[in-house]
């Protein structure tokens, strides 16, 4: 029947036992020191991304602001300017309209000027002008 070799059982164990130890230092020692390194380093990379997360929304948030302080220096540069425009063409308008009036004064002074001229024409002539009314009436 069957056979139970004592010798042979016991170098099946043996073989088996120096099979684990053998495996165990050139297998599972390495394989489990490198998933244990894989974890660390994959740890260290969660923390650095999260330590990068934090610098990536403090430059975020540097960066709103300095956005923002542009924006209200563009404002206030733009208001400065247009303030500024303002005022130049307010400067201009009064200078033009100071010239016109003096045009118009200068205007009204060659207007006088020739009126009292016509009118010393008109006076000067004015003995004609009876010599020829009274030649007309007469004619009539």
């Amino acid at each position: 029947m069957l056979d139970i070799s004592l010798s042979l059982m016991l170098l099946v164990a043996i073989v088996f036992l120096a099979l684990l130890i053998v495996l165990n230092s050139w297998l599972y020692q390495p394989l489990i020191s490198f998933m244990d390194e894989r974890d660390k380093t994959i740890r260290k990379d969660l923390e650095n991304v999260q330590g990068d997360t934090s610098q990536i929304e403090e430059l975020k948030a540097k960066t709103e602001e300095v956005i923002a302080k542009a924006k209200s220096e563009a404002a206030a540069l733009r208001n400065r300017t247009v303030e500024e425009s303002k005022m130049l063409a307010q400067s201009k308008i009064e200078a033009k309209k100071e010239e016109l009036e003096k045009a118009y004064q200068e205007f009204l002074s060659s207007l006088k000027s020739e009126e009292q001229t016509l009118k010393s024409e008109l006076l000067s002539q004015m003995p004609l002008f009876k010599e020829s009314l009274k030649a007309k009436f007469s004619q009539i």
